[in-house]
C-alpha cells in the first residue's frame, strides 16, 4: 500500500512540474507574441523581398551562420553588437531584421523599439524559410 501510494505521489508531482513547465512555455510564448506585435510588423517573403530594396536589412544571426548564407543586400549585424551599434541604423529608414526563427529579431525589435525606431519589420518565419535571393561568403 505504502508503495501504491509513494508512485502516485510521484506522478502526482511529476505532473505539476510538467505542468508548471507547459504554462512557463506558454506565458513565454504570448509575451513574445505582444512584443513583436507592440514594435513591429511581421511580415512575409512577398512583402520583404518588394520593400527590401527602400530599406535596411539586418541579419542578426552570427558571423558564422552569416557566410555560411544569407539574404542578398543584408548586413551582418548580430544582437549582441546591434545593442552596442544601434545608433549607425538610421531611424527614418525602415529596418527590416531577420534571423533564424524570428526569437532574436523579437529581442531586437523591443530593443530598436525602446530607442526610438519605429519603422520596424520582421521575416516572417524567419530565413531558415526564406525562398529568395541568397548569397554564399566565398571563405
Amino acid at each position: 500500500m505504502i508503495l501504491v501510494l509513494g508512485i502516485s505521489s510521484g506522478l502526482m508531482i511529476l505532473n505539476f512540474v510538467i505542468l508548471f513547465i507547459l504554462l512557463v512555455w506558454i506565458f513565454s510564448w504570448a509575451f513574445q507574441a505582444y512584443r513583436r506585435k507592440r514594435y513591429a510588423t511581421v511580415i512575409d517573403q512577398e512583402t520583404f523581398r518588394s520593400g527590401m530594396r527602400k530599406a535596411q536589412v539586418i541579419d542578426l544571426r552570427q558571423e558564422s551562420e552569416f557566410k555560411k548564407g544569407h539574404i542578398l543586400g543584408a548586413r551582418n549585424l548580430p544582437y549582441p553588437y546591434l545593442r552596442q551599434q544601434y545608433g549607425e541604423l538610421r531611424k527614418d529608414l525602415p529596418v527590416y531584421l531577420y534571423d533564424d526563427t524570428m526569437t532574436i529579431s523579437t529581442q531586437a525589435v523591443s530593443f530598436l523599439g525602446k530607442h526610438g525606431y519605429q519603422q520596424l519589420f520582421i521575416l516572417k518565419d524567419g530565413y531558415r524559410n526564406w525562398e529568395g535571393k541568397t548569397k554564399k561568403s566565398k571563405y
